[in-house]
């Protein structure tokens, strides 16, 4: 492995970049990267050789999304976009709750993405990576740069006491339906001792709506007091009736298509092509780099 130094040197200003975002001190803003505070310090000074392991580079590239192949996708502010930068602003001003449950491929992942890389103290969580309330609630401690070793319950009251301490501090759970059902009720103790300070929005598809209907319905310990404290209802992006989801769908793919597309193909006949196999922008993605 040999890591050349223009990897390290945009993995250390993509991290400096990030830094006004995170509400706690430096140390605990290295610890979410996996450094020491020393260590970033001497990042911040200008110091890229010989002070962490190329293992150790390659972490923090891949948690802060370095990308050393430039990519030409550009991000469009479509109305999926907005309509998720409204509701992760108004659930982290007000400290309130919502679950966001959609279509696929319609671009949440990659809106709450690009808008909480903006936002302080704004959170972003891959529940498909820690399933099991072990790994959820250590990933999350992780995520905001506190000690995520230790002793399980040590961790989950340093975690909730940590939040508390932080200026209107926001978690989008991405992927929430794939969390178990342990990792599931952690949510309300969470909620219950953050309640007023921390914010919380829950994504996912179809899947998520009907884990918690499920749990509602057979009258499971957790969901029905889960969804009241997340509002009570589900907010969906995508219209319901046909000619409206269709003009819904035909806007968005128009929007993205005409933002990235370089090729020679029109961008309506990319379009027309998602829309007769009523397939999503990951499959605009395929076709607009087939045609360039």
């Amino acid at each position: 492995m040999n890591l050349t130094a223009e990897y390290k040197k945009q993995v250390r200003d993509t991290l400096l970049n990030r830094r006004p975002n995170f509400g706690g001190t430096d140390s605990q803003f290295a610890k979410i990267y996996g450094i020491s505070g020393s260590i970033y310090s001497r990042l911040k000074q200008g110091e890229i050789e010989r002070i962490i392991s190329d293992s150790q580079w390659l972490q923090m590239g891949r948690e802060l999304d370095v990308n050393t192949k430039k990519s030409n996708w550009k991000v469009v502010r479509t109305s999926v976009y907005q309509q998720i930068e409204n509701s992760i602003a108004f659930c982290q001003q007000l400290s309130s709750s919502m679950i966001l449950v959609d279509d696929c491929g319609i671009g949440k992942t990659f809106s709450a993405k690009h808008i909480v890389k903006g936002l302080k103290n704004a959170f972003y969580v891959d529940c498909s990576q820690a399933k099991t309330k072990q790994q959820f609630i250590r990933l999350l401690a992780k995520t905001v740069g506190i000690d995520n070793k230790g002793r399980y319950n040590d961790v989950k009251a340093n975690l909730k006491y940590y939040l508390n301490q932080l200026d209107h501090p926001i978690f989008i759970l991405d992927e929430a339906g794939d969390l178990d059902y342990a990792a599931f009720l952690e949510l309300k103790e969470l909620w219950n001792s953050t309640d007023g300070i921390c914010g919380w929005m829950m994504m996912g598809a179809d899947g998520l709506r009907a884990k918690i209907e499920r749990g509602i319905n057979s009258k499971k310990v957790g969901f029905a007091e889960i969804f009241s404290r997340f509002s009570d209802e589900y907010i969906k992006l995508t219209p319901q009736g046909v000619a409206d989801k269709k003009a819904f769908r035909h806007e968005l793919l128009t929007q993205v298509a005409k933002a990235n597309h370089q090729g020679g193909e029109p961008v309506e006949k990319l379009v027309k092509i998602c829309l007769d196999k009523e397939t999503t922008l990951r499959h605009l993605d395929t076709l607009i780099k087939i045609a360039s």
